[in-house]
């Protein structure tokens, strides 16, 4: 059949061996991430507990392995069989089986992390989240060593990366005003959820550099996209500026896998050939590559496979130039071929919600309130902010949406009870506990304006942020006696 060959694109071996390894690995990360804080915050005693979350879950709507029954250990058992999967696909075992050995592999990481995505409530609500389920699914169907890469689903893969940046850019553009003045980077280093080391550096730089990054960021996103389908070496050079974009996001900040799935998504435009004229240690030929011809039965999944992504590919492909684009929504319950974009509008000032407790019996100013410190998120003024992606801090995270949103969440009591109780799971979760395991008698939330100190300031002070005090979130909460 040598109108077949068409369907094989065996001068991108490496693209898949990157596709493969590096998926599977943000999986491991996921599942991990999953193991350490998901019995904290939604376990049967957790934050927001699962099983009050079945009871009025439809069965019909969300496809999980939970649905029937939830407990830590059922959690803890998926988990580590997704951290198994997860390393053997990373060591390329099961790419040297069969074809449908991967695919096995790839759709039971999707199968395992949709059912703890679709209970996890509000703290599995992210965009990346989508795209990891996505992703796994589309890298399923690339073969193993004994195939050639499937072109076409090496297409879909850059259609995905052209949804998550062609997205992004446009939800900027139709967003905030400052994306359009070019003055959005002003303000994003200072005030992003979760800043890295090098975040403050990257916001004390001139104005005129965040005004080219914007414009760098305007071409990466709404123009480059488009030559991830174009002829070689068009295609490799498109992918080269996405993933020097990304990197330049994961220096500067802390997005969970968001940047680095993209990277990994965008080697799908990278042809051998290219790969090879950059890093010579790269070789030409590899070993899979035209090894033997594709069975039939592969061709013919891996073209059903990309007729039903392509069907699914309406709605998001519609709301991209939709006067009403959604941002992270997927249009069906197997979370497939979705809709991405990020930052459509950029915070202007950073308020940090602070969790302090006392021991003292009146909890007035006089009072010995002491401050819980948090892993990622600012708190500590001389704190130097740590790199955690693609690790995902997820009480961090919704602690940013707290004053975008609203500090009387259901999860936000439930944890300052935890904090009273002591409880050693959700302590856990915190870098610095300031009672050593003891109880505290009273809790409090109290809001603060940060802004990165200049370098003069720095200098001065050894502060890395200046925070000034702003209101009461929640007044003093105790413990009923008994309790």
């Amino acid at each position: 059949m040598d109108w077949a060959s068409w369907f094989d694109a065996p001068d991108y071996e490496f693209a898949r061996q990157v596709l493969q390894r590096g998926i599977a690995a943000l999986y491991f990360v996921a599942f991990l991430s999953t193991l350490n804080q998901f019995p904290a915050l939604l376990g049967e005693r957790g934050l927001l507990p699962v099983p009050d979350y079945l009871e009025g879950f439809s069965r019909l709507r969300r496809p999980t392995l939970f649905r029937w029954r939830y407990s830590d250990r059922l959690l803890r058992a998926v988990c580590g069989t997704g951290l198994a999967i997860s390393a053997l696909l990373v060591a390329g075992l099961p790419q040297t089986g069969p074809p449908w050995l991967p695919m096995i592999a790839f759709l039971a990481l999707w199968l395992l992390y949709m059912s703890i995505v679709n209970v996890g409530q509000t703290f599995y609500g992210f965009g990346w989240e989508m795209l990891i389920l996505e992703a796994g699914f589309t890298v399923a169907f690339l073969g193993s060593d004994q195939t050639d890469p499937p072109r076409t689903i090496l297409l879909l893969v850059a259609w995905l990366v052209f949804r998550l940046e062609f997205g992004a850019g446009m939800i900027k553009i139709r967003g905030g005003r400052e994306w359009r003045d070019l003055t959005a980077l002003y303000y994003h280093h200072e005030t992003q959820p979760m800043p890295g080391p090098l975040s403050r550096q990257a916001h004390l730089l001139p104005k005129p550099f965040h005004r080219l990054e914007v414009l760098g960021n305007h071409f990466a996103q709404l123009v480059v996209p488009f030559f991830l389908f174009a002829p070689q070496p068009l295609a490799s050079a498109a992918a080269g500026i996405i993933i020097f974009t990304q990197l330049w996001l994961v220096a500067s900040g802390n997005f969970a896998w968001l940047n680095w799935i993209a990277i990994v998504l965008a080697f799908a435009a990278v042809s051998d050939p290219v790969a090879h004229a950059v890093l010579p240690a790269i070789p030409l030929d590899w070993h899979a590559a035209g090894s033997g011809q594709t069975p039939l039965w592969w061709l013919i999944l891996t073209l059903a496979v990309t007729v039903l992504l392509l069907v699914l590919s309406y709605w998001p492909a519609r709301n991209l130039f939709s006067h009403h684009q959604l941002m992270n929504a997927s249009f069906n319950r197997w979370q497939l071929v979705n809709t991405y974009g990020a930052f459509g509008t950029v915070t202007k000032q950073r308020i940090e919600v602070a969790v302090e407790g006392t021991r003292d019996e009146d909890p007035d100013e006089s009072a010995d309130w002491r401050e819980y410190e948090f892993k990622g998120k600012p708190g500590d003024v001389r704190r130097l902010s740590r790199q955690w992606a693609p690790y995902h801090l997820r009480l961090d995270w919704l602690m940013w949406f707290l004053p975008l949103r609203t500090v009387h969440e259901e999860w936000f009591y439930a944890f300052l009870e935890k904090l009273l109780k002591a409880d050693r799971t959700v302590l856990r979760l915190l870098r610095e506990d300031p009672f050593d395991g003891e109880r505290p008698r009273w809790v409090r939330a109290r809001t603060y304006l940060y802004r990165f100190s200049s370098r003069t300031e720095f200098r001065e002070t050894g502060q890395r942020w200046i925070r000034t005090p702003l209101y009461e979130a929640i007044p003093p909460l105790s413990l009923r006696r008994g309790s």
